[in-house]
């Protein structure tokens, strides 16, 4: 799979540079307000994640992070995120197969996502492509639980 990806008006591309950084940045904090990383954060996960960013014309609709085992999480984890306004086109599905493919590497253990308990379209989205509900959590001093589901 190349760096660059279309899927008919969808546009996918790595954030490798400050600028896609950032729109990967803007899409994150508007998907998942309770999480906003710094700059710097989004610089040291992209580092250590595959971090894409999904364009329509010049603008930023989604991102998505792929994250690989690791010690403390034997699977690998995919998520993806469109803004609220451009769901229901097929561009969530383009960003989770496109993270999917990433993500199936040989030593994982399965491929988990993880949603914010208040994002009822990502958890209807999750389920209707095999993930089930496997962990809720909620990080110090928020409110709002996290959904972890595991692909079956």
């Amino acid at each position: 799979m190349s760096d660059l990806e279309a899927y008919g008006e969808l546009r996918v591309v790595p954030a490798a540079d400050g600028r896609r950084r950032a729109d990967w940045r803007a899409v994150h904090n508007a998907v998942v307000p309770t999480a906003v990383p710094a700059e710097d954060e989004v610089r040291e996960r992209a580092g250590r994640n595959r971090l894409d960013v999904a364009y329509l014309g010049g603008v930023a609709v989604g991102c998505s992070t792929v994250r690989p085992p690791d010690g403390g999480t034997p699977a690998a984890t995919v998520i993806a995120r469109i803004l609220p306004e451009h769901r229901g086109r097929g561009y969530g599905t383009a960003l989770y197969e496109r993270g999917l493919a990433h993500a199936r590497t040989p030593g994982g253990d399965g491929v988990e996502t993880v949603v914010l308990a208040s994002n009822e379209e990502g958890l209807r989205f999750a389920p209707a492509r095999g993930f089930t509900e496997v962990e809720r959590y909620v990080l110090p001093g928020d409110a709002i639980p996290y959904v972890t589901l595991r692909l079956t």
